[in-house]
């Protein structure tokens, strides 16, 4: 039986065996559109598209007016995810780190809060109104100066505003994590809860992170909430899918 495959997924298929098989090494030039056209016998758009789907997976990087290059897609390490780190003082979610940044310890990072309304997704997970004021902190976090995440955060106002806490990374209780913050204003936090989900990288994630546009990335949607049962907070945090995996520490009581 033939092979049923479209041309342009079979030429990134033979082309990613090869990567995967050391043929094309980390930073080789993937064959030329002439090249390919000649390999496979198949046209310009298809051979573009077929490069298009190894750039989306990660295989490849275009580099102006060079040409397109196998990427390197050895992971970095691990996010390591526990009752402690979870709600580490870094906010937003950058937790400890094993694997190549050994050697790199030290993790910077920016933030940037702004009082807002929840969208829709926001709201129903807090358990607000759709409108209700929130503060959104946005972060970005480097190591080595090289892309690691980003993370979105948001809280309700109705809970901290006019209070010392009301923007995470300002004032006598910043980056003390969600529980330390909040226990600040006499709201203990008891739980969180965390969704690990893959997509495709938007255009504005890709470029923060270094990736291509519709490569995969890990998102993980965490909430925290108090004794009540109450979300005081939820944040989606974002990493580059091949880079990165999640390692979670899971305790048994008793």
């Amino acid at each position: 039986m033939g092979d049923s495959r479209p041309m342009y997924q079979r030429i990134a298929d033979d082309l990613r065996r090869q990567i995967d098989e050391g043929a094309l090494r980390v930073g080789a030039r993937i064959p030329s559109r002439a090249e390919l056209k000649r390999a496979y016998g198949a046209s310009d758009q298809t051979v573009d598209r077929a490069v298009r789907v190894l750039k989306a997976a990660g295989y490849a990087t275009g580099q102006f007016g060079r040409g397109v290059f196998v990427s390197d897609r050895a992971p970095i390490g691990a996010l390591l995810r526990s009752t402690d780190t979870v709600d580490s003082p870094l906010a937003a979610g950058v937790t400890a780190l094993v694997g190549e940044l050994a050697d790199h310890p030290e993790i910077t990072w920016e933030a940037v809060s702004t009082p807002t309304v929840a969208p829709p997704g926001i709201a129903e997970r807090l358990g607000v109104a759709q409108g209700e004021r929130v503060m959104c902190t946005q972060y970005e976090y480097l190591a080595d100066r090289r892309p690691l995440q980003l993370a979105t955060s948001w809280e309700p106002l109705a809970l901290t505003e006019n209070t010392d806490v009301a923007y995470p990374e300002r004032g006598p209780y910043a980056r003390r994590g969600v529980r330390g913050r909040f226990a600040a204003i006499g709201v203990r936090v008891v739980r969180a809860r965390e969704v690990v989900g893959s997509r495709p990288a938007t255009g504005a994630e890709a470029e923060a992170l270094g990736c291509s546009p519709g490569q995969c990335v890990t998102a993980v949607e965490r909430t925290h909430y108090d004794a009540d049962d109450r979300a005081v907070e939820t944040s989606d945090t974002v990493v580059p899918g091949d880079r990165w995996r999640l390692e979670y520490v899971i305790p048994f009581g008793g």
